[in-house]
């Protein structure tokens, strides 16, 4: 099973939830989506943990099971699906969680998030 993990998730996993650690666990390849990075390095900037939150995303990111999936092109036509989609059903999600989606579909993964508004993209099978 492949799995992409929403920032929420890699927190979850980090706050030691079972359910999430169990996911992972079970999960053959785990994507970490570029902008997640970015995302979880925002949240470590300026923090008092900063180092060490850092030092444990790259022993994370070290595992052979977990890689970082780049957002390309074919990330952008899925983008661009998905955010015309929800726009006609009057349901807009973030801009980041858009380009999650995407790179989710994409790579035929299952999402592991807690944002329930994930569940409005067509196709995208959320845990």
């Amino acid at each position: 099973m492949r799995v992409m993990i929403d920032t929420n998730a890699y927190s979850s996993f980090k706050r030691g939830s079972r359910d999430t650690i169990e996911a992972l666990a079970k999960a053959d390849e785990i994507l970490v989506p570029a902008i997640v990075l970015g995302e979880l390095r925002a949240g470590f900037h300026g923090g008092n943990r900063e180092n060490d939150n850092l030092l444990e995303l790259e022993e994370f990111l070290a595992s052979p099971r977990v890689s970082v999936h780049s957002l390309g092109e074919e990330t952008a036509i899925f983008y661009a699906e998905i955010y015309a989609s929800l726009r006609a059903a009057g349901k807009p999600i973030p801009t980041n969680d858009l380009w999650i989606a995407a790179a989710t579909l994409e790579t035929g993964s299952i999402l592991l998030s807690g944002d329930a508004h994930f569940d409005a993209v067509r196709g995208l099978i959320r845990r």
